[in-house]
């Protein structure tokens, strides 16, 4: 019998991001392959520790788990460039831990994203930003995870919190050219024109979808439920087009914050989110702070040399701290 993913909610996510493989990371960021997969074989039998994503996954997975009908509803597959026996140990960390993870891809060094398709992925969650680049120019949903993130997974043990800002991440940056090209005014005057004809999807608009229709599918004994937030730079009037447009999709949030410009942080930190994903560097600076974030690099806020030198500088600073500390 032939097996699909196409009813699921699937979840590709590198190594790295599911697991502390910092330390191994360096090594390898150094050039030596075979340097660090010795290292990697060195360690096959210590399990890594949890990663920056770890505690997203384990809530996803315990979906799977939760209601009357035991319904498998999520999948969660590990799409990494580490060699396949360096994926032992990946492998041997998500029994150690209690996670369900069955499928891994293995490229030893190649682009793993060319694999999204057939595994259907409603989201690649990878700690390296030039495959969430390529995986977002060919329009799979994706985001580039801070590995020195906060995690704010145990504050709600029994439900998902998700939190998405709105323009270039959940909706097309349409608007967001507008307003970078002709400034706020026209930008509000555009959106309160056009606030009955529903954006284009954004490269998250997928994820969104598939949360809510796994909320309509929980039934009311679940042992784990989700919750969604837009968190939004927008305020009134141009609110009512981000409205609207979720509307047209027949998709429901639970919250939405219409900030106006103010810092994005303090309101996460009432949210409570588990992760949270936005398209501005800026923005996700002030998150990671608070809890796992992830940046969603598309649309005309994020050319690829800017990109680049930001996660750098993101990087090195978070080096620093960790040395400083």
């Amino acid at each position: 019998m032939s097996v699909s993913l196409s009813d699921k909610l699937v979840v590709a996510i590198s190594s790295r991001a599911l697991f502390d493989f910092e330390e191994e990371n360096r090594v390898y960021e150094t050039g030596d392959l075979r340097a660090y997969e010795a290292l990697q074989r060195e360690r096959l039998t210590v399990p890594a520790r949890p990663g920056v994503a770890f505690a997203l996954i384990r809530k996803l997975l315990a979906l799977n788990a939760s209601g009357k009908s035991g319904a498998h509803h999520v999948e969660v597959v590990i799409l990494s460039r580490s060699d396949p026996i360096s994926g032992l140990r990946a492998f041997s960390s998500c029994r150690e831990h209690a996670l369900d993870i069955q499928r891994g891809v293995f490229t030893r060094g190649r682009e793993p994203w060319h694999y999204l398709g057939p595994l259907n992925a409603s989201l690649f969650l990878s700690a390296n930003p030039d495959d969430v680049r390529g995986a977002l120019d060919a329009g799979f949903p994706a985001a580039r995870v801070f590995p020195e993130s906060a995690t704010m997974a145990e504050r709600n043990a029994h439900e998902i919190r998700i939190a998405f800002d709105g323009d270039a991440v959940l909706f097309s940056d349409e608007a967001e050219q507008i307003f970078q090209r002709d400034g706020l005014s026209a930008f509000v005057s555009h959106e309160r024109d056009n606030r009955e004809l529903p954006l284009a999807q954004g490269p998250l608009k997928p994820l969104l979808a598939a949360l809510h229709r796994l909320q309509k599918l929980a039934d009311a004994n679940a042992q784990m439920r989700i919750r969604t937030a837009l968190v939004t730079a927008r305020s009134a009037p141009a609110h009512e087009r981000a409205i609207r447009t979720l509307m047209a999709w027949n998709i429901e949030i639970d919250e939405a914050m219409f900030l106006g410009g103010l810092d994005k942080g303090p309101f996460l930190r009432e949210f409570e989110p588990d992760f949270f994903f936005d398209d501005q560097i800026r923005h996700c600076e002030s998150a990671r702070s608070v809890t796992a974030t992830g940046h969603v690099a598309s649309g005309v806020a994020n050319p690829a040399a800017a990109v680049r030198a930001a996660h750098a500088n993101a990087t090195n600073d978070a080096s620093t701290e960790t040395s400083a500390s």
